[in-house]
């Protein structure tokens, strides 16, 4: 076989980020992938009826306009997004809904008594936006860029991670609004962990807003591969990587894979004490999705949530967190939350015309194979009488199913690791660089490392930045820049902009 530079295994965001990163420094960079598109959680496809886009994992991308590798890249300016009005809203029993605007001061007026307690909690942090997203996009073991903004972010989270966590509210509003965004991290509730993880979510609500690719999510993968492409790097899809032998020699080897996946295929290359920490490396719980092709928009009981591409179910407060807490007791909710988004509401392109496409997830004990979608149209339902009656198909996975689509979704687990408060700084282990694993050219480039889940790119980069600095000698990072005009090398002490 030729050789390479540098070989990505896996083309999710944080495999396509790496691959990007070392093309722009001038490398020969192959990527493998084994499904048959690149894009990983970033995929849209037919799944349920012609005409029916549908995005397979992410929907709705709270981190596109807020990473520092998307913004290095100028994901802005390469493909059109629309920003829905609101953010997110929570609809609770008797017909009252929460809505978490674009605009602050318009969320905390509509909270009523308890808008200056949201006011107090998040405006800081939305005006430090960026600071922000510097902090929780980078490895916790630094020193934080802005230490008081740091501080102010960890008094928030420490706030809403435990079971005092209502008292800053007087009604049931402003706590359920937050817990359908903390629950997004499949973690029992209240937690820390996922109070932050929640909290950050909610101030890229207030500054930039959660944005929708139009197209669909593979919009940003094509993205990705264009540029990819256009550096001289190639992507062979279709490819299951069983060895590394499979593979052409490289000086470099990126996983964008969950660590176990990692850590099996370089075993041979890996020291014993390295493979017995990640081996201790833990999973989290899993999800069921469900996708519908509908004959119309969801008949919200209230349709201020029209306003919205993204709604939180499960009621108050009190019983999402019950309800995560089955789940992580390893039994299925009664009364499950559940995360819808109907992209079509503003991206209408993705469906025929008049009908609609939507997203739903529910949470359930890692490994299930069981099909949560009569739970998951009941608690629609709920809030939306009439829904049933607009379904025209749907297309499920099961946890089981989850990992049999993506192997790095260990157990239905789309974290590639639980994301709990010790695994977010040991991820996968304790280090100052742990994208770099411990034999001769590997690297973990996936969301089982630094700075974990999400659509980001961060870990990929970060990953690369490394291996250009051990493997190459690099250490100015190339420009990511879609201008030319603006190919500037980047110094390493710049480079710490999540």
């Amino acid at each position: 076989m030729t050789s390479v530079d540098a070989i990505v295994i896996g083309s999710g965001p944080n495999g396509l980020a790496a691959a990007v990163t070392l093309a722009r420094a001038g490398l020969r960079v192959h990527v493998y992938e084994r499904n048959a598109t690149a894009g990983g959680g970033m995929r849209t496809e037919e799944v349920t009826l012609p005409g029916f886009r549908h995005d397979i994992c992410s929907a709705v991308h709270p981190l596109a306009f807020a990473s520092g590798f998307f913004r290095r890249f100028g994901l802005a300016d390469r493909i059109p997004f629309i920003t829905p009005t609101a953010s997110y809203g929570h609809p609770l029993p008797g017909g009252e809904v929460a809505l978490a605007y674009r605009d602050l001061e318009r969320t905390a007026e509509a909270l009523g008594p308890d808008g200056p307690a949201w006011r107090a909690l998040l405006g800081p942090l939305a005006r430090e936006a960026d600071a922000v997203a510097q902090f929780t996009g980078s490895n916790l073991l630094q020193l934080p860029r802005h230490p008081l903004v740091a501080a102010r972010f960890g008094l928030a989270a420490l706030s809403q991670g435990g079971p005092w966590w209502n008292l800053p509210f007087r009604t049931e509003k402003p706590g359920a609004l937050l817990t359908g965004v903390i629950a997004h991290t499949t973690l029992p509730l209240p937690n820390l962990a996922g109070a932050a993880a929640g909290l950050a979510l909610a101030t890229y609500a207030h500054a930039r807003g959660w944005p929708i690719p139009v197209g669909g999510s593979q919009s940003i993968a094509d993205a990705l591969v264009d540029d990819l492409r256009a550096h001289g790097g190639e992507v062979v899809t279709g490819a299951e990587i069983q060895s590394l032998g499979d593979l052409p020699d490289a000086r470099a080897v990126l996983f964008d894979t969950h660590v176990a996946i990692a850590a099996r295929l370089g075993e041979d290359r890996l020291p014993a004490d390295y493979l017995r920490r990640v081996g201790a490396f833990r999973n989290g719980n899993g999800v069921f999705k469900i996708d519908f092709a509908l004959s119309g928009p969801v008949p919200w009981r209230n349709p201020e949530l029209l306003e919205t591409a993204t709604v939180h179910l499960g009621g108050e407060r009190s019983a999402i967190a019950r309800s995560e807490r089955v789940v992580a007791a390893g039994r299925e909710s009664d009364d499950p939350y559940v995360l819808v988004a109907q992209p079509t509401l503003f991206d209408a392109g993705r469906a025929p015309a008049g009908k609609h496409v939507l997203w739903a997830y529910t949470h359930v004990p890692r490994g299930s194979t069981s099909d949560r979608s009569e739970a998951v149209i009941a608690q629609i339902e709920r809030f939306a009488p009439g829904f049933r009656d607009l379904v025209l198909a749907t297309a499920t996975k099961t946890a089981h199913q989850m990992e049999a689509y993506n192997p790095s979704y260990i157990g239905g687990d789309i974290s590639s690791g639980m994301p709990s408060l010790s695994q977010l700084v040991m991820r996968p282990v304790l280090s100052t660089d742990p994208w770099r694993m411990p034999g001769r050219g590997l690297y973990l480039a996936s969301s089982s490392t630094v700075p974990g889940p999400g659509v980001h790119g961060l870990a990929g980069y970060y990953a690369a930045r490394s291996a250009l600095r051990h493997e190459f000698g690099v250490t100015r990072m190339p420009s990511l820049s879609p201008s030319a005009s603006a190919a500037r090398a980047i110094p390493d002490d710049e480079d710490e902009v999540a």
